[in-house]
């Protein structure tokens, strides 16, 4: 076998292993999806079997991320990736650490779903609730989504999107914590929601993260603690290159077919 064989036989094997994990990772993140989705049903519902389902399932989320380190650690090891696939292996293995946590994020809300149905259900809360989780879910499938396709341009929209769930939940925690002070009979009730917000607040942090990553994979840049202005160039930057590289392809097709013919 000639060196040149190798080297396909090489990189075809490293493109199925990274195949295989980002597709665990993707996997992953449709677990902690819909393990959010299943603890706000057992909050709205009082559901305690299915809370319980949630605190159970953990370990499977949490087996999943020891499994993709393994894989992306072997990858580094025996692969030696070039930059663009490193920067790639890297954002999943920093993403991964996003996934588990919003798993444990959802945990914690199946731990106030419990809570709930031994205290009885709050008087205040669930619109929002449900109004901040169903905006919540919608951006980790956007992020989950942006990072399948290397979407560069929905990773920033996913980024957008976080700043109005901050909003949203920094105004529904005022007008609980005014209902608390103007009727405190229900105060332990109400926290119970208030901590629940705060996880939903906290997995639109973790499905922002994963979006930076994105961007990171794409462009080379790190955009954490970067303002919008900054993002949207490295954006932009991307955006430009794609549409560079597609005018070189249509270029080069254009000289291939004048040779031909």
């Amino acid at each position: 076998m000639n060196m040149n064989t190798l080297d396909k036989h090489t990189s075809k094997s490293f493109d199925i292993e990274l195949k295989e994990a980002t597709t665990l990772f993707l996997e992953m993140g449709e677990s902690v999806a819909k393990q959010v989705a299943k603890a706000i049903h057992s909050l709205t519902d009082a559901n305690n079997a299915q809370a319980q389902e949630v605190i159970n399932a953990d370990h499977d989320i949490n087996q999943m991320e020891i499994t993709l380190d393994e894989r992306i650690l072997l990858m580094v090891a025996k692969r030696q990736p070039a930059a663009n696939d490193l920067r790639l292996i890297m954002a999943m293995s920093k993403g991964v650490v996003d996934l588990e946590r919003i798993g444990d994020e959802a945990v914690k809300i199946a731990q106030m779903a419990q809570q709930v149905v031994s205290e009885g259900s709050s008087p205040r809360g669930y619109s929002e609730v449900q109004h901040l989780s169903n905006q919540v879910r919608l951006m980790i499938h956007s992020a989950l989504e942006a990072f399948a396709h290397l979407d560069a341009e929905q990773a920033f929209e996913v980024m957008r999107n976080d700043t109005v769930i901050n909003q949203e939940y920094q105004s529904a925690i005022r007008a609980l914590m005014t209902y608390i002070m103007e009727d405190p009979r229900h105060v332990s009730k109400v926290l119970n929601i208030i901590w629940v917000l705060r996880a939903l607040e906290r997995i639109g942090d973790h499905a922002r993260n994963i979006a930076e990553l994105v961007i990171y994979s794409k462009s080379g840049k790190d955009v954490r603690h970067t303002n919008f202005e900054q993002v949207e160039k490295a954006v932009q930057e991307v955006h430009d290159q794609q549409l560079a590289r597609q005018a070189s392809g249509a270029e080069q097709s254009q000289v291939e077919e004048k040779k031909s013919s």
